[in-house]
């Protein structure tokens, strides 16, 4: 299960979330996007949404209040939002902030949960297994026999080419980790506000 657990001002607007979620994911904002509060969705022009300049305070969200919020309405990640608590600001704390989190952010275009799904499987399956023999055949025989002229051969060369370029390929679907340090990082930097403004 991936998740965050965020600190936000209740004075950012929807629009401003979006971006928040994106930095926190890791994603991009490379696709439209829509959060839907109590029926009404809010998010990209194109979608003929509300307009998500909203704050979250006009909402008069309680605890344990909800919304949801889908990115990419093609692979659709559809998340669940939870408002844990409602907090006083620490002063001179700079918001947002990353307090909590687990898991890996999918791949952005990698088709959805079903895709993610699917290409972790494939990443630890038969295919993947191939390609490491591949791999350790061939170094076996360059480094630990001696052979560099192994590499002269086209197709020995293209063939371990492809098992590394494949590997790398399944790389962001063995991922597992998180890194709150790379989240909070990603707020310093403002990338919240930068994200936000992807798709308006």
């Amino acid at each position: 299960m991936v998740w965050r657990r965020l600190l936000v001002p209740m004075s950012y607007t929807l629009h401003e979330l979006h971006g928040v979620l994106q930095a926190a994911m890791g994603w991009e904002g490379l696709h439209l996007f829509e959060l839907r509060v109590r029926g009404v969705g809010y998010g990209s022009f194109d979608l003929h949404l509300e307009d998500p300049k909203v704050p979250l305070d006009s909402f008069g969200f309680r605890k344990n209040g909800k919304l949801a919020y889908i990115y990419d309405m093609g692979d659709w990640w559809e998340h669940e939002v939870r408002i844990e608590d409602r907090l006083e600001a620490v002063a001179g704390k700079r918001y947002p902030v990353c307090i909590g989190g687990a898991g890996t952010c999918p791949p952005e275009d990698c088709g959805g949960p079903e895709g993610y799904s699917a290409r972790r499987e494939d990443a630890t399956g038969y295919d993947t297994m191939m390609d490491l023999s591949t791999m350790a055949e061939i170094l076996q025989e360059v480094v630990l026999d001696g052979k560099p002229e192994v590499l002269d051969d086209n197709e020995r060369r293209w063939e371990l080419e492809m098992a590394v370029e494949r590997s790398k390929a399944r790389e962001p679907f063995l991922a597992s980790g998180f890194s709150r340090r790379e989240v909070n990082t990603r707020f310093r930097n403002d990338e919240h506000r930068r994200l936000m403004h992807q798709w308006c």
